[in-house]
């Protein structure tokens, strides 16, 4: 009879130790796609940030020597992408191409100048830092005019600020969250096991010596989910880019290295952390107490 009860106790702490497994496993997975999705809008606003293209106009019939000097210190500039130079005669072709006809022709001259048109890195995209790269680059002799498009950099930067705050709001909601239910899953699990604390509580038991194998457990768990969840994730990503090939999410490894290894130790993190909080309260409570808990 007491080994059936005693097999009854064990199978019923096996299979909360797996519900809540699963669990953390669950919550890991819904976090670390969300992060995969959060680093995907992160990097599609970084490329529409550099698809902008300053023009920098220079002056007529400036020698050689000063347009290589222009291009070396556009180059060198620590906000320029890429530099590339227009000649007069590629952007008369250009615009031909655009209005379907030889305005050149028409006017008997080509009124475009040679210019340098650079794309920015992504950082450097904000309409206060083209403000006073304009300002300075003007400064250099030969240069005539700096042209982009004003409005579309102040929107494309009110834009990208909102998306970013909307992103982190909703991160952190579900993070919240996320914590709440887990937190709530690892007490009902050490909730199974109060009577073995309350047992080595009355046997004289250290505070230490009773937490000690549940951190212990609570590690390897923490890390069976964070694999069982970094197994789910790269199933969900092989299944988007087999399903949406041309829409590119993740491609940077470090990005995907940081989700998987966030995923790992945050599960043995918060799996500690919850069980050290659950198994503390079980080991202050009172033996007359723990009964009707």
């Amino acid at each position: 009879m007491a080994a059936d009860e005693n097999k009854k106790i064990r199978r019923k702490v096996r299979n909360a130790y797996i519900i809540s497994t699963i669990s953390i496993a669950l919550v890991l997975f819904l976090l670390g796609t969300v992060s995969y999705l959060i680093f995907g809008a992160l990097n599609a606003s970084d490329q529409l940030k550099e698809s902008m293209t300053i023009n920098v106009m220079l002056k007529d019939s400036l020698p050689q020597e000063e347009v290589n000097l222009i291009q070396k210190k556009l180059s060198a500039h620590v906000n320029v992408k890429e530099v590339k130079f227009v000649s007069k005669e590629q952007a008369a072709d250009d615009f031909k191409a655009y209005i379907g006809d030889d305005f050149v022709e028409f006017l008997q001259q080509n009124p475009l100048p040679d210019s340098f048109e650079i794309t920015l890195n992504a950082d450097a995209s904000d309409k206060d830092v083209i403000s006073a790269m304009e300002n300075e680059i003007m400064t250099w002799q030969g240069i005539d005019e700096v042209v982009y498009q004003r409005n579309v950099v102040d929107q494309i930067t009110s834009n990208l600020n909102k998306f970013n705050l909307v992103l982190l709001v909703f991160g952190g909601a579900l993070l919240f969250i996320s914590l709440i239910l887990l937190n709530n899953t690892i007490r009902v699990t050490i909730f199974s096991r109060r009577y073995i604390i309350n047992t080595m509580k009355l046997v004289g038991a250290t505070r230490g010596f009773i937490m000690r194998p549940f951190l212990l457990n609570s590690l390897l768990h923490g890390l069976y989910a964070g694999l069982i969840a970094s197994a789910m994730l790269v199933l969900m990503i092989a299944g988007l880019n087999e399903g949406l090939p041309e829409i590119s999410f993740v491609r940077n490894n470090l990005q995907l290295l940081i989700i998987f290894a966030g995923m790992i130790v945050g599960g043995m993190l918060i799996s500690l952390l919850f069980t050290t909080f659950a198994v503390s309260k079980f080991i202050r409570m009172n033996s007359g107490n723990i009964y009707i808990y």
